[in-house]
């Protein structure tokens, strides 16, 4: 069931807190030996959380009693949190990410922590130290990457909703390939703290739910400043997201950009013909389509990883083997071997290959030509999207050039896998809010719909979504596990 469904029947009294825990928990132990979501599953603990709300019986907040895994890269008091990665596989935090203490105190029951990329690395769940994680649809394919334990927990039914972490696509893209809602809000729109960075300028929290309802039942607990976070912006989110969602009934008025550039060489010819059907359908809605140009989207790919992997190269400094992360067993000759033995030990090969193109970016010589270029091109491609958004009031374009693809297709092919970000990293390079949706199947696989709103216009976003979604029923389908 949704989370609005769930909501409904524990203010109903039809379902306690602990059935729910309890159901989900059985849909772990049945298939996680198949998906392999859970890195940590948190049994003992969710029962309790369970009880106790239960106890209270105060269902006020449509978290209470909730069923919710946690992307293993959020920090949860006594709960391992590793990113996926042996640098931290026996982490447990002393602190909730503020993310976290929101969804506590709203009453939500913690199944577990779920995979992801190692530290968020990655585009197909594939460089996890724990085994990639199987798509729901077809266990020999991808989930997507990097929050992709967050959506093959929500797809199989083992969550209701699950945290996620979008840095150039890493919750709308596994949305698409799962079939599931992924919501990647405007840049700092949900606080940062207390999540572990990768590339910090472009670090985004989100959510993967069933439905956009859900997700503006979630963002509306979640956004707002934070005095932990600098980055959080002190404008206040709205009050309730809901009241946005049916504000009118159709798509009137709503004039909505096409850009060229998203529909070139490299899209799936069945994703194509879905995509310009969901368009059809948005038109149906009332919503004027309009064709657009955002003609730097083709430096996008080039900029984000040069941006990405020079921030990472100075986040990850922090894991040493001294102040976090994995100690060698080795004895070491110097600091320097201490250093180099546990980080070798410790990182994955897709994290070495980005902290080795980012400190070469930022080294001297090659700063000017590299990075401080890339910045450069940031700002043009995010004035690209202010531009357009002088015209329309959102971007509608295909979330991910291709279905899910088969597990182990493109794991040693980088550029591949980075390619595949390329409807997708604008957003975080703009820093806008986006949202993927379902919107079809090719070959019996989910194809999802990205749809891009001016910052902070989240409202309008969950709107359109919505009003799709109360029109169209992909979003109900689910797989045959």
């Amino acid at each position: 069931m949704s989370l609005a469904e769930a909501h409904r029947r524990l203010v109903a009294k039809e379902i306690s807190a602990v059935e729910l825990t309890k159901e989900h928990l059985q849909k772990i132990r049945e298939w996680e030996p198949k998906i392999n979501a859970f890195i940590t599953v948190n049994e003992e603990e969710a029962l309790a959380q369970a009880t106790e709300v239960d106890k209270k019986g105060d269902f006020t907040n449509p978290l209470a009693g909730i069923p919710i895994a946690i992307k293993d890269v959020f920090c949860t008091k006594n709960l391992k949190t590793t990113a996926a990665s042996k640098m931290l596989a026996n982490f447990i935090p002393p602190y909730d990410a503020t993310s976290v203490a929101k969804l506590r105190a709203g009453g939500g029951i913690f199944l577990g922590k779920v995979s992801t990329d190692e530290f968020t690395m990655g585009g197909s769940n594939e460089t996890s130290a724990f085994g990639a994680v199987k798509n729901p649809w077809d266990f020999t394919r991808i989930s997507g990457g990097s929050s992709g334990g967050s959506v093959a927990a929500v797809a199989s039914g083992e969550c209701i909703f699950a945290t996620g972490t979008d840095t150039g696509g890493s919750i709308r893209q596994p949305a698409s390939f799962c079939g599931c809602t992924g919501l990647k809000p405007t840049y700092g729109r949900i606080s940062r703290f207390g999540v572990i960075s990768m590339a910090s300028s472009c670090d985004t929290i989100g959510v993967i739910t069933q439905t956009a309802e859900d997700a503006a039942i979630v963002l509306k607990e979640l956004a707002g400043a934070d005095g932990l976070d600098a980055t959080a912006p002190k404008n206040p989110a709205p009050e309730n997201y809901l009241k946005f969602l049916e504000d009118k009934k159709d798509l009137t008025g709503l004039r909505i950009g096409i850009p060229k550039e998203y529909f070139t060489e490299g899209l799936d010819l069945s994703v194509e013909k879905i995509t310009r059907n969901a368009i059809e359908i948005l038109k149906k809605l009332g919503a004027e389509i309009k064709a657009i140009s955002l003609p730097h989207t083709k430096y996008a790919v080039p900029v984000y990883y040069l941006i990405m992997a020079s921030e990472v190269s100075a986040n990850l400094a922090r894991f040493d083997g001294i102040r976090f992360g994995h100690v060698s067993k080795k004895e070491a000759n110097s600091l320097l071997d201490f250093y180099e033995q546990n980080r070798t030990e410790g990182f994955g090969p897709e994290v070495k290959r980005r902290i080795m193109l980012g400190t070469y970016a930022l080294s001297a010589g090659y700063y000017d030509a590299y990075y401080l270029k890339a910045l450069k091109v940031r700002v043009l491609i995010r004035e690209d999207f202010i531009k357009a958004f002088e015209e329309v009031d959102l971007i509608a374009t295909p979330t991910a050039p291709t279905t899910a693809w088969k597990l182990g297709e493109k794991i040693d092919d980088p550029l591949q896998m980075y390619l595949a970000d390329i409807f997708t990293v604008p957003a975080n390079l703009a820093g806008i809010p986006g949202i993927s949706i379902p919107c079809g199947f090719a070959e019996n696989l989910p194809v999802g719909f990205q749809l891009m709103a001016k910052h902070f216009d989240e409202s309008t976003l969950l709107h359109a979504a919505h009003i799709f979604q109360k029109n169209t029923d992909f979003h109900k389908k689910k797989p045959s596990l």
